[in-house]
């Protein structure tokens, strides 16, 4: 699934995009999920949703805070989102890749231009997609990198993916999470499956693990689970 949003506050580029765009896309499996009117409102949505928008096409010229400035905002906390300057000046081009945009589109923006854009980001998407963790709840559709994931906690019919930056709940299993993310999650509690490059600390009934906003969290590890959870996080703490 590829999840897409247009951040351009003129509504006639806004609709002649989203028009061009539904022309190519599967509707069955992508969608165009949200148009901002602000880069205010596009960094404000970012922050508080991350890894729910894959591909970002973002006007230059807008009122308020402009494209360049809008995309530097966003990679102060997030550098995998994939953007798109959408242009009627090459000026801005250069700066643009300064800041790691993907590709620039001039206007007006033609099938013919976008459909280069489009396959490259349906290859990107696949080459990573092993490398992510996808999530559905109320709040919308996540994608989180593996290596963004500090653990994972069961709550009754929740579990909570908890990052750096906060804890997302969805409904599922742990075992069948700890069967889809692969070796480099332990498993430490019948309610804990961490990542094993984030283990600061091996105890002796306990583990301190990287927690939310640069804090360190304390996690239990069962007495089951002890002897094969913690030779396995041994080892990664050696390799480093």
């Amino acid at each position: 699934m590829l999840r897409i949003a247009i951040c351009d506050d003129e509504t006639d580029s806004r609709d002649s995009l989203r028009i061009q765009l539904e022309k190519i896309i599967n509707s069955e499996s992508e969608d165009i999920v949200y148009e901002f009117l602000s880069g205010e409102r596009t960094v404000s949505f970012l922050k508080k949703h991350p890894g729910e928008i894959d591909l970002l096409f973002l006007d230059v010229e807008m009122s308020g805070i402009n494209g360049m400035k809008t995309a530097g905002n966003i990679r102060e906390f997030d550098k995998s989102l994939m953007i798109v300057f959408v242009t009627g000046y090459a000026d801005y081009v250069f700066d643009g890749y300064q800041i790691g945009a993907l590709d620039y589109l001039m206007k007006p923006v033609t099938i013919e231009k976008l459909l280069p854009v489009y396959k490259r980001v349906r290859e990107l998407l696949l080459q990573n997609e092993g490398a992510n963790f996808v999530l559905k709840n109320t709040e919308g559709l996540y994608r989180f990198p593996y290596e963004d994931i500090l653990y994972f906690y069961s709550d009754r019919r929740l579990v909570n993916l908890v990052t750096a930056k906060g804890s997302y709940p969805f409904y599922g299993k742990l075992d069948v999470i700890e069967e889809k993310v692969g070796v480099s999650f332990v498993r430490i509690h019948q309610r804990y499956l961490v990542n094993e490059i984030k283990v600061r600390h091996i105890g002796n009934s306990s583990i301190i693990i990287s927690g939310v906003g640069g804090e360190t969290a304390e996690l239990p590890v069962s007495r089951a689970l002890k002897e094969a959870a913690t030779e396995k996080l041994a080892r990664a703490m050696l390799r480093g």
